[in-house]
């Protein structure tokens, strides 16, 4: 009995695949440079803020205008400083801006969860609704609010700015929608057949599986809190500002000193860059680890 050997083809696909896979892209010369010049012009408003503190009123007036730093960058600093009182303003923006942001990112969490992955009647109805107020200019809400405000007796008072923003139909909107495809319902069925409670399963499949975009989220509010103006000028007077508040004082004269303003600007716009250069890599790396797990 004659046996016949069968070759079998080599499996090479597979191999060039996992090397293709584990193959680093470079990028090329023209990537640098649209990366470059998509830098330049995101720094550009910044970097023209900073000449211009640095200059006098009079040189900014002048044709053309200064394109580079002056020497008059720590007078025009200190005099914003002591003219709206930023000191305080400081202080309050950070408790507001910090208070908001928690809430909001706590809130909209736990509220997503439930949109995403919990069944109970009417969810898609208030789902619904909470996705309609989006669509209400917040003007409409500032009458009614300052009467509600005044009420309760807090007028001028910080928690007339927190309380309205506690959570925000756009970030529980965000956070649903990350939910959905985040996190498994079967990693919380199985968390509940090992018996796990309801405040455990958030605090131990919920939070970390919604890390990534409770770090955006979490950015993304307090940028927004510390650049509101318009409800905080109506609700805060010039002896308990936030930043937003104390710098329209800056142009308040029979001749605003633009040097002084875009001083006053610039130190507004430093906590903001600071907390990125702190918390950016953070923020970046969550958001890559997300996407690599999902």
């Amino acid at each position: 009995m004659t046996t016949t050997e069968l070759t079998l083809p080599r499996k090479t696909g597979g191999r060039r695949g996992r090397m293709g896979a584990g193959k680093q892209l470079h990028a090329g010369p023209v990537t640098y440079v649209v990366l470059t010049v998509f830098a330049l012009v995101s720094l550009a408003p910044l970097v023209w803020t900073a000449i211009a503190a640095s200059r006098t009123d009079h040189r900014l007036a002048e044709t053309p205008p200064p394109l580079w730093f002056g020497g008059n960058l720590f007078k025009n600093l200190q005099a914003a400083w002591d003219e709206a009182g930023l000191g305080t303003a400081m202080v309050n923006s950070v408790i507001v801006a910090g208070t908001i942001t928690v809430s909001t990112v706590l809130f909209s969490t736990l509220a997503g969860f439930a949109f995403a992955k919990l069944r109970f009647r009417f969810s898609g109805l208030l789902l619904l609704l909470t996705i309609g107020t989006m669509m209400i200019p917040p003007q409409l809400a500032v009458v009614p609010l300052y009467l509600w405000m005044s009420d309760l007796g807090w007028s001028n008072q910080l928690q007339t700015v927190v309380l309205p923003s506690l959570v925000t139909a756009f970030g529980t909107f965000f956070m649903r929608q990350y939910l959905v495809q985040a996190l498994p319902t079967e990693l919380i069925e199985a968390a509940r057949v090992d018996g796990a409670s309801s405040l455990r399963i958030v605090w131990h499949v919920v939070f970390p599986a919604a890390r990534p975009a409770m770090a955006v989220l979490g950015l993304l509010t307090f940028v927004f809190a510390w650049n509101d103006f318009l409800w905080p000028i109506i609700a805060l007077n010039q002896q308990n500002p936030t930043v937003q508040v104390a710098l329209n004082s800056l142009g308040t004269g029979y001749v605003p000193d633009q040097a002084v303003i875009m001083a006053g600007a610039l130190l507004g716009t430093l906590p903001l860059l600071v907390a990125f250069l702190l918390f950016g890599k953070q923020i970046v790396g969550g958001i890559m680890q997300g996407a690599i797990k999902g």
